[in-house]
Parts: structure tokens; C-alpha cells; sequence
């Protein structure tokens, strides 16, 4: 396989570091776009700091790195923010925010990077979503619908971008990252792996290997579509066995 150009969004941490990590391994370029700089132990391929929510720099940054490497490749928008509190406590300035980076973040890096793929007649683009976006979960109201947006806009794209400019997510279920660290105890953690048919988080580099399936020839005639890697979350029913919130 020939290197190819590959840019990442939030790849400074956790699944996004794990994918650059994965498709460096491999010889392709990497290109991390990140608001924070990664740790000296964790630096993978070009950190291009970036702001996902500001279109012109998103645009500007993708067009520079086409005109330096001569292609853009393979696209994950990955960079997404989670806050768990109740549907009522949310701020609007709150989910302005998450959808602003969830959101309109994956669109603004897509379509940079889909202007220069459909000229090359070649290339995918790849978004983290979330088991989220095909369930229901209490807490993550705002991420739940950010998350289903991002697949509808795949769905969308697979269409308008075919046959040439290929779409797809990988949508994870729990996975053991520094965010998914910051909101849970470890007594949650317990009572959550519990409830997973596969009793654990997923590791990070689990994901990365979807992603880097997903990018390969071997799936070059999946567009559209999201994979799903939870563990047998859905299957086993975990989104639904949530206790009520309010009595």
C-alpha cells in the first residue's frame, strides 16, 4: 500500500491518538488537528493546532496540507466533547458548544477535505459517532442527537459524493479514553461493564483498527454505513436497562 495522507481530527488523546498511532504504524502520513499539543511521548506524525469550529482555519489547514503532500486521503473526524448532566440542567451556551464541535466541526473538516477528494476522484471520509446516535441514553441528550446527526450526514454523503468519495463511522460503545475516565467512578465503571455482554470498555486501539479497516481497500464497497464496535452493547440490550431518572 502506497502512503497515503491521512488527517485526524482530536488526535492528541484517546481514540484519536489511537488511530493516528495506527495508520502511522502502517506508513501513512498523519496529520493531527488539535486544539491542545499531544504529550512529547505521544507525538504522531504533524500537529497542526486547529480550531474544528472555526470553518475558514478547518478549510485553510486541510487546503495547505493537500498542497504539500499533493492529497488528502483519508479524513477522521474525530475531535467531540461529552458533559453528562440531566436534559433540564443544560445550559443552551452548553449544547451550543458540543453541537458546535460535534457537529458542524465534522462538517466543516469533511467538506474542506471533500472539495479536494472529488477532484482527485478518490477518498474517504471517516467520523467517530456513538452507539449514542442509534439509542437512547439519560444524561447525554445533546451528544445522543450530535452523534445521530453525524450519521445522518454520512448517510447523506455516501449518496451526494458516491462513486468515487467513499463515507462511513465507526461508532463505539464504551471505551476506556482520559474523557470517559473523567466522568465515571470507578464504581461506575463496574456497574457499566456489568452490563456489557464483552464485561469491559473497549480498548482504544480497538477502535483505531475499525478506522483503518474502514480506510482500506478491503472496504471499498462500504459507504454509508457505521460500524459498530460496543462489545455487544446494543445486542444485549444495555442502552434500555437504564433506571428511571426522575420518579
Amino acid at each position: 500500500m502506497n502512503a497515503r495522507t491521512v488527517v485526524i481530527s482530536g488526535a492528541s488523546s484517546g481514540i484519536g491518538l489511537a488511530t493516528a498511532r495506527r495508520f502511522a504504524d502502517a506508513g501513512d502520513h498523519v496529520v493531527n488537528l488539535d486544539l491542545s499539543k499531544p504529550a512529547a511521548e505521544d507525538a504522531v506524525g504533524r500537529w497542526i493546532k486547529t480550531d474544528v469550529t472555526d470553518w475558514d482555519a478547518v478549510r485553510a489547514t486541510v487546503d495547505g496540507v493537500a498542497e504539500e503532500s499533493g492529497s488528502i486521503d483519508v479524513v477522521v473526524a474525530n475531535a467531540g466533547i461529552s458533559l453528562r448532566r440531566t436534559f433540564v440542567d443544560m445550559t443552551e451556551k452548553d449544547i451550543r458548544q458540543l453541537m458546535d464541535i460535534n457537529v458542524m466541526g465534522v462538517m466543516a473538516l469533511w467538506q474542506a477535505a471533500a472539495r479536494h477528494m472529488i477532484k482527485a476522484r478518490r477518498g474517504v471520509l471517516l467520523a467517530t459517532a456513538s452507539t449514542n446516535g442509534s439509542a437512547g441514553y439519560p444524561y447525554y441528550a445533546d451528544y445522543n442527537a450530535s452523534k445521530a446527526a453525524v450519521l445522518a450526514l454520512s448517510r447523506s454523503l455516501a449518496l451526494e459524493l458516491a462513486p468515487h468519495v467513499r463515507t462511513a463511522c465507526v461508532s463505539p460503545g464504551y471505551v476506556m479514553t482520559p474523557m470517559q475516565r473523567a466522568e465515571y467512578t470507578d464504581e461506575m465503571f463496574a456497574e457499566v461493564n456489568a452490563k456489557i455482554p464483552a464485561n469491559r470498555h473497549a480498548d482504544p486501539a480497538e477502535i483505531a483498527s475499525a478506522f483503518f479497516f474502514l480506510a482500506s481497500d478491503d472496504a471499498r464497497f462500504i459507504t454509508g454505513q457505521q460500524l459498530i464496535v460496543d462489545g455487544g452493547e446494543l445486542a444485549g440490550g444495555t442502552a434500555s436497562a437504564h433506571g428511571t431518572v426522575f420518579a
